[in-house]
């Protein structure tokens, strides 16, 4: 007798092998991450920083699917080790910038292999890696679709 879908068996879950997936890729950043002292999330919001160099606190939150109240701590943190500074907006009082500092400018330049290392140990092929990537960005545009 063929046995019956269980819609509650862990492995007939898709969320399950995203989750320990994204669990295990931070993971193997973290020996990279701790040598620059940053955790993956602050790691990910200095790229947002290295690439546009000066945001509005919402658009950091904005590409890193980030709200407030986990972007606040976190830039409270980035800004007490020197990589940013944030200020109020000469435009609209109650937008916070968010800038990159020399110091955080200067942290690029030692994060620029992790990457690389990082490609190394998830060795998957260049093909595989472009489709996981295409449709994992489908997926994130459907769920935060508004």
């Amino acid at each position: 007798m063929p046995e019956q879908f269980n819609p509650l068996k862990l492995e007939n879950q898709l969320c399950f092998p995203l989750y320990a997936c994204a669990k295990e890729i931070v993971k193997a950043y973290k020996p990279y991450l701790d040598e620059l002292d940053l955790t993956y999330t602050q790691y990910i919001t200095m790229m947002v920083m290295w690439e546009h160099k000066e945001l509005r606190v919402k658009d950091v939150g904005k590409y890193l699917y980030l709200d407030s109240s986990t972007l606040t701590p976190l830039l409270k943190r980035l800004e007490e080790k020197g990589y940013v500074t944030r200020k109020r907006s000469a435009e609209d009082e109650r937008g916070l910038l968010v800038s990159i500092t020399d110091s955080g400018e200067a942290l690029r330049d030692r994060a620029l292999t992790i990457p690389q290392k990082l490609s190394a140990c998830v060795n998957l092929e260049p093909e595989k890696a472009q489709t996981l990537y295409k449709i994992l960005y489908e997926l994130l545009s459907e769920l935060t679709t508004e």
